[in-house]
């Protein structure tokens, strides 16, 4: 009786490695060696074909811990004997769940084994592109490399610096309202006692860490525009961060971002041993846009933006940053920017992620830092077109003051320039936040005009969440913190 043998090998006594010699892809080699390994498989591949790779693994160098079976293990009769039969695998734990399970199997794999390594030998339709983001932040939460065959993932650095009790300020993006956010808790901070330097990153950073020690002097518009006039960036958040938090800050700069938050370059490390040389009990690390610091704090806060998609909030690279942080602050949460269905969306995803987490919902309303009573004010800022409306009522109505003009496009210097040109005229008072163009540009203008300017910080409204207040949040933050630097030692 002829047997089909559509290759015209002779495949009596041979096994299917033997006759289909496997080869890894080259960037696999270095990566293997002397690491522990846990790969994730499935039962859609045929079972010689999975211990065939895992044999080669092997011989590569890699010192394969455990195995985790995503799904598709009901096409198999056995999953054990067949896949870790004759291999070094077989003496080690098998994790076995359904599809549904996959998330939580690979976390507790990774938990329990202590992986420096996790080799992704799955596929569709086992784990698609969102399942893969998954399981890549869980992977990255708990400090392990994510591999698979053409993509790797590595938790964002974090340099073991600071000598003091800390806490990272990241966000889910960027216009999210971070610096609002860390200029608010960085006010309470220092109400109570706290006493925090903020250590900034920025793309328009300095090129080596600057220190503004605002004991020594005040931060004001005469110093941002001097700034401005000497060709520098003056409205880096850490300038932003000191004069409206009237705190010390560390100014730094990053270049690039990658997906799970590590900075292409930056020179943020030595902005942190330059935290470590002052007076302050607390450090405030800050990032930037969604890039985090890549220096190692005792907690970490999440800011989100309502107005994100929510795709970008609940899932890919955005579940990583709020699985690995203890407090979530969602701002924006009001319409027009966000329909109260998103935001009921937004915490019905953050209590099926972390139900345990603390996290709070705000709005952001503008808080002048000088005197606008009775005075004709022309606003500007970064907040969306859909909202200006609310902000002019708010400031009128608050601050007993005439809004005569407003712009949005701090960040966009040639409709600034438009908008200037055709509002600031009538008025008396420039009042800006501190961004992108609001000195070089607008604020310049307005010396130039013989304006006041009175710069005005976005102050942090809470609406809703599981936490009393941001102030009842930001304390408990921090006597977490202390207590468990305190049991340390």
């Amino acid at each position: 009786m002829n047997t089909f043998n559509p290759l015209g090998i002779d495949m009596k006594d041979r096994s299917i490695e033997q006759i289909l010699p496997l080869h890894l892809t080259s960037n696999f080699t270095e990566e293997l060696q002397h690491k522990k390994i846990v790969c994730l498989v499935d039962g859609e591949h045929y079972p010689p074909v999975t211990k065939a790779t895992l044999k080669v693994l092997e011989k590569k160098g890699a010192d394969i811990i455990a195995l985790v079976f995503l799904g598709g293990t009901e096409k198999i009769k056995n999953p054990v004997e067949e896949l870790t039969d004759d291999t070094e695998v077989k003496k080690k734990k098998i994790y076995i769940g359904s599809k549904k399970e996959k998330e939580d199997l690979t976390e507790k794999a990774v938990i329990e084994e202590k992986p420096e390594l996790v080799i992704d030998l799955s596929d569709e339709p086992i784990v698609n592109y969102e399942d893969r983001f998954k399981i890549a932040s869980i992977i990255l939460k708990h400090g392990a490399i994510y591999m698979g065959s053409d993509f790797k993932f590595e938790p964002p650095e974090e340099k073991k610096i600071l000598d003091k009790p800390s806490i990272s300020i990241i966000g889910t993006g960027k216009r999210v309202g971070k610096t609002g956010v860390s200029v608010s808790i960085a006010r309470m901070m220092k109400k109570e006692g706290d006493d925090p330097v903020i250590v900034c990153m920025g793309r328009g950073g300095p090129e080596e860490p600057v220190f503004i020690d605002t004991s020594e002097r005040e931060v004001d518009a005469d110093m941002l525009i001097e700034i401005a006039e000497s060709g520098k960036h003056a409205a880096s958040d850490y300038l932003e961060d000191a004069l409206l938090a009237a705190v010390p800050t560390v100014g730094c700069r990053r270049c690039g971002g990658g997906m799970a938050g590590n900075p292409f370059s930056s020179n943020v490390a030595a902005g942190a041993e330059r935290a470590n040389k002052t007076g302050e009990k607390f450090v405030i690390m800050e990032g930037s846009g969604s890039t985090l610091p890549p220096v190692k704090t005792d907690s970490r806060i999440v800011v989100i933006g309502a107005s994100q998609p929510l795709d970008h909030i609940l899932k890919y690279f955005g579940r990583y940053r709020i699985e690995t942080s203890d407090l979530v602050i969602v701002t924006m949460c009001e319409e027009p920017i966000a329909s109260q269905e998103k935001i009921n969306d937004i915490e019905k995803g953050l209590k099926d992620m972390r139900p345990e987490v603390d996290y709070l919902l705000t709005k952001f309303r503008p808080n002048p830092l000088g005197n606008v009573s009775g005075k004709k004010v022309f606003v500007a800022s970064t907040a969306p077109e859909k909202i200006m409306v609310k902000i002019k009522e708010y400031v009128e109505k608050k601050f007993d003051c005439k809004v005569v003009g407003m712009t949005n496009n701090l960040s966009n210097r040639v409709k600034l320039k438009e908008d200037l040109s055709q509002g600031l005229d009538e008025a008396e008072v420039l009042l800006t936040e501190i961004k992108a163009a609001s000195i070089d540009v607008a604020g310049m203008y307005a010396k130039r005009k013989g304006l006041e300017i009175v710069f005005m910080h976005n102050e942090s409204i809470v609406v809703g969440g599981n936490v009393e207040s941001l102030e009842k949040a930001i304390l408990d933050l921090c006597e977490g913190v202390l207590a468990d630097l305190e049991e340390k030692t």
